[in-house]
Parts: C-alpha cells; sequence; structure tokens
C-alpha cells in the first residue's frame, strides 16, 4: 500500500472542485443520476480524485439502478478503508480512500454474485483513466494505411 497522503484543508480546496472537495473531504454526497460516471461503459480504472490510488476497475461496475456508479469489489481490498456512518438515522459501511481518506460513497450488502457487495461511490470521487493506446499499433496503422 503506497505511504498515506495528509494535506491541510487549504491544499484540498486548491486542488479540487468545489464539488469534489465537499464530496470527498466533507462526506457528502452527489444527486442520484447528476454524476459523470453513473452510466459510464468505457473501460479503465476508476481511481481516487484526490490522490489517483487505483479504486475500481470498470470490469467490476454494474447498473445498479440506483443513479450512482456501482462496483462489486475493489481491485484491491486494502485501498478501501471501512467506517461506520451513522449519519441520517441510519447505520450503512462508509467506504474510503485507505491512501488519503476521501469519501467514496457507501458498500451495501445487495450487490451481484460473486461478492454479493455493491459499492456505491459518488462520481465526484473518482477519475476514470482509460487504458493507453499502444503507439506502436498506431504507428503500424498509420504505415499499413500509405
Amino acid at each position: 500500500m503506497p505511504e498515506k497522503i495528509t494535506k491541510t484543508e487549504e491544499d484540498w480546496k486548491k486542488q479540487l472542485s468545489p464539488e469534489q472537495y465537499q464530496v470527498t473531504r466533507k462526506a457528502g454526497t452527489e444527486p442520484a443520476f447528476t454524476g459523470k460516471y453513473w452510466k459510464t461503459k468505457d473501460p479503465g480504472t476508476y481511481a481516487c480524485v484526490c490522490c489517483g490510488q487505483p479504486l475500481f476497475s470498470s470490469e467490476t461496475k454494474f447498473e445498479s439502478g440506483t443513479g450512482w456508479p456501482s462496483f462489486w469489489k475493489p481491485v484491491d481490498q486494502a485501498a478501501i478503508a471501512e467506517a461506520t456512518d451513522s449519519a441520517y438515522g441510519m447505520v450503512r459501511t462508509e467506504a474510503r480512500c485507505a491512501r488519503c481518506n476521501a469519501h467514496l460513497g457507501h458498500a451495501f450488502p445487495d450487490g451481484p454474485a460473486p461478492t454479493g457487495l455493491r459499492y456505491c461511490m459518488n462520481s465526484a470521487a473518482l477519475d476514470l483513466k482509460k487504458p493507453d493506446v499502444k503507439t506502436n499499433d498506431v504507428k503500424r496503422e498509420e504505415t499499413t494505411k500509405k
């Protein structure tokens, strides 16, 4: 696991958009069906918007019908720190980035097989890193077109 990252609130405010700051540093929630990744099907790895730690693979993303991006497992369980969240009169499992303590969303026991888990994340807490295009393949393709 990479070294823990800590920054001042001022540093986080400089780095993040107001929505990203509210969600990740103040445990906010974006409205359902509004985040940029709730219906994205692009391949790649979803990383923490605060520190870049890989969190979820697009291969484990599924349509939960909730309006937030949902995953059935993290890329590495050690990347996610879980805590009990009893705010708003209910008890839930909060999911945080284990590296920088960013609030990501919540985990619920109603997901698909094989884990039965649903990591319901805020798009504002995530950054989709798309697979790199192999430059050799591009060059070969350009050469054959000539």
